[in-house]
């Protein structure tokens, strides 16, 4: 089969076109042709050699994807051939998904939304259920105050479009271009509401948003030192929800000095069962909520696969889920 590998980590130029055997099915798995494939700042950081590379199975990275079951193993239960599903592989498949076809087991798909197509459907694992972890863990209580730091990506946006289906409006959140304001806008955002981090009195914006008030709640979704001011615009006692690992020394220091709960939001320690995953292609498949816009980059090649974490690495993704299809 077609792939994309990795020969060593560093830079983009490091991945090269391979052809390689089809993965051989155990008798829980099923062989799936990838139809489409999202990309996730997990894979840049596990090309890099970053710590994210323990998650990595082999030199074929990429994590999510959608497809269709070509084939099924004797103890597959709920699925045939000919279905379409999605799934998150993180850990779990035969190879990642920068490739023609994977084997998984059954215990983690879950069949597609017959309503969205399938370069939607491969943008949902990670940012849906990062998203959703989200939300559940916060527990959010009734007035309460939500700041997210760069909510015009894949998790933030999602996170919204729950946010606003559980009927909460109390969100204050950041851009820096035209197009990712435009995007927090489409979702329901007011314009107040939606902070431009280039502004010189950027914290003071924030705070202001929200009558001078620190957050009962905040998502950094950036890290670095950002996510210093992400912390101080938190109340005592509130909720930091961490989806980075990324923070600096400053930022773990004024989190202590406000005793507050720090909620380590790792979506690869919650996929055993692809609880979360189902609640969201159900929520998607009952029209309730939808997928936000993805950008189709290419094709499955290596030059697809450099311009994407190129992309990403610039932060240059304009609030799109970046995606490559199988052609």
């Amino acid at each position: 089969m077609k792939t994309v590998v990795l020969k060593e980590f560093g830079e983009v130029n490091n991945f090269e076109f391979a052809e390689v055997d089809l993965p051989v099915i155990k008798s829980d798995e099923v062989l799936i042709r990838i139809m489409a494939t999202a990309f996730n700042p997990l894979d840049y950081q596990m090309r890099k050699g970053l710590r994210e590379k323990e998650l990595m199975v082999g030199s074929i990275l990429g994590v999510e994807f959608s497809g269709i079951i070509a084939q099924a193993g004797q103890d597959v239960k709920g699925f045939k051939i000919g279905d379409q599903v999605i799934a998150c592989s993180i850990q779990k498949g035969s190879n990642g998904s920068y490739a023609e076809f994977i084997a998984l087991s059954f215990h983690e798909l879950v069949h597609k939304p017959e309503n969205i197509d399938f370069e939607m459907a491969a943008s949902i694992p990670v940012s849906g259920m990062t998203a959703w972890s989200c939300y559940n863990r916060m527990n959010y209580k009734a007035d309460e105050r939500i700041f997210i730091n760069g909510a015009s990506g894949g998790v933030g946006r999602f996170l919204i479009l729950l946010l606003k289906h559980y009927k909460i409006n109390n969100i204050v959140v950041t851009a820096g271009n035209p197009e990712s304001i435009n995007t927090l806008k489409e979702l329901g955002i007011l314009e107040t509401n939606i902070i431009d981090y280039n502004s010189p009195d950027f914290e003071q914006l924030i705070l202001k948003a929200n009558q001078g008030k620190e957050f009962d709640h905040v998502v950094d979704l950036v890290g670095g030192e950002i996510s210093e001011t992400t912390a101080r615009v938190l109340k005592i006692n509130g909720n930091y929800l961490d989806v980075t690992f990324f923070g600096t020394q400053t930022t773990r220091e004024i989190l202590f000095d406000k005793a507050a709960n720090i909620l380590n939001i790792a979506v690869y320690a919650e996929i055993e069962t692809n609880k979360f995953l189902r609640i969201i292609t159900e929520l998607i498949a009952a029209d309730e909520i939808t997928v936000p816009n993805v950008n189709v980059v290419g094709n499955l090649s290596a030059e697809t696969v450099r311009k994407a974490h190129d992309l990403m690495e610039r932060n240059h993704t304009r609030g799109k889920k970046l995606v490559m299809v199988n052609s």
